[in-house]
């Protein structure tokens, strides 16, 4: 189309036969600018601050830093380019790693062209919505002068994973409840139940959905977020959408975690928040849900065995890389009769209690029964309270995330 502004590419491959080759076959789509080629990773990070393309073609294997680490470093520094990974390491483990370092596709090599140019305009596309998110969001912050073009930090939604290391300690009710409270200041939701052998988020709601999880993770590869948004359920007691567990066990092998990382990419272009209600078993697909996570709510309950749970799952945390600041610590059901003393609770397991949702069984049980949240049906309810102050911290915590962001980026 006349005008276009061209997809302006850059090509990071430690072979320069191989840059040439990409180039060769990109210089025939006139909507696309190859900027230049880097032949190692620390060659690449400098030429996306200098250049800034909209999206890099990477290599995994380099000598100096591979490919993963590189696109990791790029997305810091310059979050609105869109990297693509070309390796020969067809290797589901590779696609997940380089998922969470925040690259846009992965195509195998040697590309086949039509593929690599559609993967291309995919990710042009999404590199000037986000310039565009970012323009709107620098110019309702407050802040004057012109919007450094060099950084600008993604818009895009946020994970929220609700996670028990024991069972029957509330995830649903609070996942479902949340999502109710964040949907109701005009934000846009979607509730994942992740839980895939036993979910109940439709049940929780009055909900027979005609799709699940399934109908998406077959097609993982092939979506788009326009797909993963329309396929999802609008249950008809909330405002925010579903995606169910599969509707039998028997299916549930049929989900493994990459392909849920996949469907999470495309859902943050759509949502707001997406909130993952889990299983306690860490599954593959539950690990996915942790990794991926913007924030981790864990809940325990005031039972020692509980308790117990959380600290083995805080240990576990720690050795894994993620990060405290990253989990908002919820004591669920709690009696002030129980004597258990949350600030005891938190000094016992180095995590801070944040909340406490105090204990209502009857109440909670008669509105799991009607299929209506408590955050719908009374809001004045101390657990609606409750939930509405969790509501309030999860948005202080993104807010101080993206803070921390636009800091990196140099725009604060």
């Amino acid at each position: 189309m006349p005008g276009q502004e061209k997809i302006r590419v850059l090509i990071v491959d430690d072979i320069a036969e191989t840059r040439e080759t990409v180039r060769r076959l990109l210089q025939f789509d006139t909507t696309i600018e190859v900027l230049g080629g880097a032949q190692s990773g620390m060659e690449a990070i400098a030429q996306c601050e200098q250049l800034k393309p909209d999206v890099v073609l990477m290599d995994i294997n380099m000598p100096d830093m591979n490919g993963i680490e590189a696109t990791e470093a790029i997305r810091k520094k310059t979050p609105y380019t869109q990297i693509i990974i070309l390796s020969v390491q067809d290797d589901p483990g590779y696609y997940r790693k380089a998922m969470l370092a925040g690259a846009r596709d992965f195509i195998s090599k040697p590309p086949m062209i039509d593929e690599l140019t559609a993967a291309i305009h995919r990710a042009g596309a999404m590199a000037q919505e986000e310039k565009n998110k970012a323009v709107q969001v620098y110019a309702t912050s407050g802040r004057t002068g012109p919007l450094p073009y060099s950084s600008i930090p993604m818009v895009l939604g946020k994970i929220i994973v609700i996670y028990s290391p024991k069972g029957g300690t509330g995830c649903t009710t609070i996942a479902t409840n949340l999502a109710s409270a964040l949907q109701a200041e005009n934000s846009n939701v979607a509730l994942v139940d992740a839980s895939l052998l036993y979910g109940d988020v439709p049940v929780f709601l009055n909900e027979q959905p005609k799709n699940s999880i399934i109908d998406l993770s077959v097609r993982a590869d092939d979506l788009d977020p326009e797909t993963v948004a329309a396929s999802l359920i609008q249950p008809k007691t909330v405002s925010y959408k579903i995606l169910a567990p599969p509707p039998s066990p028997d299916l549930v092998d049929r989900v493994n975690g990459d392909q849920l990382v996949k469907l999470l990419t495309l859902m943050r272009q759509s949502f707001q928040y997406i909130i993952i209600d889990t299983s306690s078993y860490l599954s593959d697909v539950v690990q996915s849900a942790l990794s991926t996570s913007d924030i981790i709510i864990l809940i325990t309950t005031p039972d020692i065995a509980s308790i117990k749970n959380c600290s083995q799952f805080l240990n576990l945390a720690d050795m894994s890389g993620i990060e405290r600041d990253r989990i908002v610590f919820v004591l669920n059901r709690f009696d002030r009769n129980m004597h258990i003393d949350p600030a005891k609770v938190g000094n016992r397991l180095n995590q801070v209690v944040n909340l406490t949702i105090p204990m209502d069984e009857a109440y909670v049980i008669r509105s799991i029964n009607k299929g209506v949240p408590i955050f719908i049906e009374n809001r004045t309810h101390p657990v609606s309270m409750s939930i509405q102050k969790l509501a309030s911290m999860v948005k202080e915590k993104i807010i101080k995330q993206d803070d921390n962001a636009y800091t990196q980026a140099g725009l604060k």
